[in-house]
């Protein structure tokens, strides 16, 4: 079984209109011959991921996904812009091939890029990929070295000193997540107006301001198929903006599950973050404090906030599935998550 990220046959609920793309593709890619093949990656709940080939060449397409409402959450124009910016300084970026703002090709702005193959690790390691503490280790930092890279490059050097609002930053966050969830709450979903106060109680001002990425988390990072400890590229970059790096990393560790958290926790366990060798949260917050030299005596605000981020999301997405905006089964069950946060978030609160 190869190591390398598989695509899977297109989802019914996802389908693309292939001559459409195929169309579009042959005007605006140069020297394409063959059939058009379309497959989607497994991952996604947000904007949709499909591999394109055409004879020898295999091409991404990204777009949001249908029956969005939440239309600044899937600017297709902005993660292109910062995908461009960043691939001279940062070069784990896709290039871009296409943008299309023309909705009679599929309805929605969508962008066309290079593949980066590689492994990408989702909740299990692959098959045929054995790894050692030391190594499992090893690969742990080598992944959250680049999410460190990021966070202090020189973002106006890159031209993006006009990307986005870093003024004010944290409290635009949680003023903004706020409103979203009250706006997707359906009448299962449990209030989190005691969260949303404890949020807005205790918002910090901001430490300094990067590029953050908004989603770095294993499935998003590839890694080389014949040297699985280097990172090759760093995908989906749609909630990327110039910010608090703090926050970012709030939001990277409300995935990251330690071995030993609650069994509700483990069971929608994104990534490998529970094997042996792999950092602890606090581990990941004193690594990152360390080589960045970020002070924060007290990391349980962003945690809070990275987790009911999370929750939003999720709400977001089951909104959909509960107004019948998309029969994707996999949605309903986000709704447990989202219930169980709230009493996990809770506790939390309690402590501080």
């Amino acid at each position: 079984m190869p190591l390398a990220d598989e695509p899977r046959a297109v989802r019914p609920d996802d389908e693309l209109d292939i001559a459409a793309v195929e169309d579009y593709l042959r005007r605006v890619v140069p020297d394409l011959e063959g059939a058009l093949e379309v497959r989607q990656y497994p991952s996604g709940a947000s904007n949709l991921t499909y591999l394109l080939t055409i004879g020898e060449r295999e091409l991404v397409l990204r777009r949001p996904p249908v029956g969005t409402k939440a239309k600044s959450a899937h600017d297709m124009g902005r993660e292109v812009r910062v995908m461009t910016a960043l691939r001279t300084s940062f070069p784990y970026v896709p290039e871009v091939v296409a943008f299309c703002e023309d909705h009679s090709v599929l309805g929605c702005d969508f962008y066309v890029m290079e593949r980066i193959p590689g492994i990408i690790l989702r909740r299990e390691l692959p098959r045929g990929l054995v790894l050692s503490e030391p190594e499992t280790r090893q690969l742990c930092t080598n992944v959250l070295d680049r999410l460190i890279e990021l966070h202090t490059l020189d973002y106006r050097a890159a031209g993006l000193g006009d990307f986005g609002k870093p003024e004010g930053y944290v409290e635009r966050q949680i003023r903004g997540w706020s409103d979203r969830y009250v706006k997707a709450r359906t009448p299962n979903a449990p209030s989190y107006e005691k969260i949303i106060e404890w949020l807005v109680e205790r918002m910090p001002g901001e430490v300094r301001h990067s590029v953050i990425h908004g989603d770095f988390r294993f499935d998003n990072v590839v890694l080389d198929s014949n040297d699985p400890f280097r990172v090759v590229g760093v995908l989906d970059w749609e909630m990327a903006t110039i910010g608090d790096p703090l926050m970012d990393l709030g939001n990277s560790l409300a995935y990251w599950i330690d071995g030993d958290d609650p069994l509700l926790l483990r069971i929608f366990r994104l990534q490998p973050t529970h094997l042996p060798g792999m950092f602890s949260r606090d581990e990941v917050i004193d690594y990152y404090l360390e080589r960045t030299g970020i002070s924060c005596d007290d990391f349980t605000f962003y945690r809070v906030y990275g987790v009911f981020r999370l929750v939003v999301i999720m709400q977001q997405i089951y909104y959909r599935y509960h107004h019948k905006q998309t029969s994707n089964k996999r949605f309903k069950k986000f709704i447990w998550l989202v219930k169980y946060l709230h009493r996990y978030l809770k506790k939390e609160i309690k402590r501080r």
